[in-house]
């Protein structure tokens, strides 16, 4: 099946050269191009592509507020394209926020050059954003935060180390879904609460609106750590953790080697590398390692949550969000063989039904749950 794009931006050159790249493809159709942010809004309601390709720098209407339009009047999945700075990081996650699937670096140096790896990238992002679920612009709502002291942010861009994604064929991800059982959704709010050591968030494509979903709703006296994995380049990692610590009530910062857990406090990894957590004396510390070649993802759930089975066997509740591949499957493998809980979104409010279904197919969740309820499920559920 041919899946049709809109391709919006305001140079010449990128929007010819994007066309080139995937209509070579055989899979992709440009079915029209726009100049600025107005007339993308007019082509999407026009056209109905499949996905849309969007800057975010235009002139008449920036690509954030064409988003916001877009999503307003008939929801399409939209790719962003940014850069590689703090400040393109910011607006890439406001983007996120308004209601763009995904982004990839704007680089007009590689796109000149062509290369085969550049081709491969741009084709398999706009298949796998294809088969995603966009969704209506409605910003998160957050509590008003809680005054912190000694919170450590970063501002510090890093080189980009875009992690290459496990993806489905566009006709898997299309399909209807399989009529395989899936681990019970969630038991009566009676439940008592349990006692965990850490509690670890793993995710990818659509996560960093869903992570700011869950964290906001965490009061700041929330009684575990927190660990947080999110698919993303070094550059993203600093400007996201600032974001969250900026909305949320419990402290969230990118984490640094030797850092201690606490509760209150939620890490994350940052891009490019991978983060593991050691028991020394009951006491949690992380550790930040170079990103292993060998492994796709930097950050790496797997990882992480295969390292918690280790150092905290049996206490640890691991949580995965919505993304495509499945990196997690095997480390909540590990977790529940050591006795630790995982609890999963359901397939209805994920963006990209990928970490999460590989997950509760292993037979892995003890709870599926919508989006909207993991948050105020670890504050019942965590003690």
């Amino acid at each position: 099946m041919t899946v049709s794009v809109l391709v919006v931006d305001d140079s010449g050159f990128f929007r010819k050269r994007l066309t080139e790249i995937l209509t070579a493809s055989g899979q992709i159709k440009v079915v029209g191009a726009a100049t600025n942010g107005r007339e993308g809004v007019e082509l999407a309601e026009k056209l109905r592509p499949d996905v849309i390709t969007m800057d975010y720098e235009m002139p008449v209407m920036d690509g954030i507020s064409a988003v916001r339009e877009i999503m307003k009047k008939h929801p399409i999945p939209v790719l962003m394209f940014s850069s590689l700075t703090y400040e393109g990081a910011r607006v890439t996650l406001d983007a996120l926020e308004a209601g763009a699937v995904d982004f990839l670096p704007k680089n007009f140096e590689e796109i000149a050059r062509d290369t085969s790896q550049l081709q491969k990238i741009l084709i398999d992002r706009i298949l796998d954003v294809a088969g995603s679920k966009p969704r209506h612009s409605s910003p998160v709502s957050a509590p008003k935060p809680v005054p912190r002291v000694n919170a450590q942010r970063s501002s510090v861009a890093r080189p980009l180390e875009r992690p290459t994604h496990e993806r489905p064929r566009l006709s898997e991800r299309r399909a209807e879904p399989a009529k395989e059982p899936e681990a019970p959704r969630r038991p009566s709010r009676k439940t008592p609460a349990k006692h965990y050591s850490v509690v670890a968030i793993g995710t990818s494509t659509g996560g960093p609106v869903a992570l700011q979903k869950v964290l906001v709703a965490l009061p700041a006296s929330f009684p575990a750590p927190l660990v947080l994995v999110q698919h993303m380049p070094a550059s993203f990692t600093p400007a996201f953790a600032e974001r969250l610590n900026k909305l949320c009530n419990i402290e969230v910062r990118q984490a640094e080697d030797g850092d201690l857990l606490r509760p209150g406090l939620a890490l994350l990894a940052p891009g490019g590398k991978q983060m593991m957590i050691e028991n020394r004396g009951g006491q949690g510390r992380i550790r930040i390692l170079p990103g292993d070649e060998r492994l796709n993802y930097k950050p790496c759930a797997d990882v992480t949550f295969g390292s918690l089975a280790r150092s905290f066997p049996g206490k640890t509740l691991g949580v995965i969000l919505t993304g495509m591949g499945a990196d997690g499957k095997e480390g909540c493998r590990m977790m529940k063989q050591s006795g630790s809980a995982i609890w999963s979104q359901d397939e209805k409010t994920s963006v990209i039904y990928g970490m999460p279904m590989a997950v509760a197919k292993a037979g892995l969740t003890d709870e599926v749950l919508p989006l909207e309820e993991i948050g105020p499920r670890l504050v019942e559920g965590v003690s």
